[in-house]
């Protein structure tokens, strides 16, 4: 991973921290039993200005992108195994963040050594921009951080930057 892949996956994490509601809730008794997943997938869509798929001090994030979250999750009970998978649209906010809160599934549980198999992934669908509507050279992303809370069954899922681009770099703006 870039040092810009991973300061925006630090950022959005950062995003993310803070519309949290805190404290927050576990019953007393979640102790003696396992809580159903809090599962969070989030990501960013910023404007590569200068077309050199990195953040630069000219690209901004993109508020009103779609994007296109799917997820697989290995749901375990005592006597079955099953796959869960989510597929959902998402418009991005006024600072460039989409964001998935997948509800309680019983048998899921994310912060499991045994979550191994587990996977989320976005993809550009469009945006409304007219001077910011090429994808980037990475239309689709499947690198993730993944935070995990073993104590509270939560997980979040913080997927690396998709990014779209102008039709004509700007060669005043960033040079050759």
């Amino acid at each position: 991973m870039t040092t810009t892949t991973v300061f925006l996956l630090v950022i959005s994490c950062c995003f993310l921290w803070l519309s949290l509601p805190f404290p927050l809730d576990v019953e007393a008794s979640s102790a003696a039993k396992v809580a159903n997943s809090q599962i969070t997938v989030m990501g960013l869509v910023y404007c590569d200005i200068c077309s050199n798929n990195s953040f630069s001090r000219h690209s901004y994030f993109m508020p009103g992108v779609e994007v296109k979250i799917d997820c697989t999750f290995k749901a375990m009970s005592a006597r079955t195994a099953e796959l869960v998978s989510v597929s959902v649209n998402r418009t991005t906010n006024r600072y460039g963040v989409y964001r998935l809160e997948i509800p309680s599934v019983d048998g899921i549980e994310c912060a499991a050594e045994k979550a191994i198999g587990n996977s989320c992934r976005a993809s550009l669908i469009g945006t409304s921009s007219s001077s910011c509507n090429v994808p980037g050279s990475t239309r689709t992303t499947t690198d993730e951080i993944t935070i995990k809370s073993k104590q509270t069954n939560m997980c979040i899922y913080s997927l690396t930057a998709l990014n779209f681009r102008p039709s004509k770099k700007n060669v005043a703006l960033c040079g050759n």
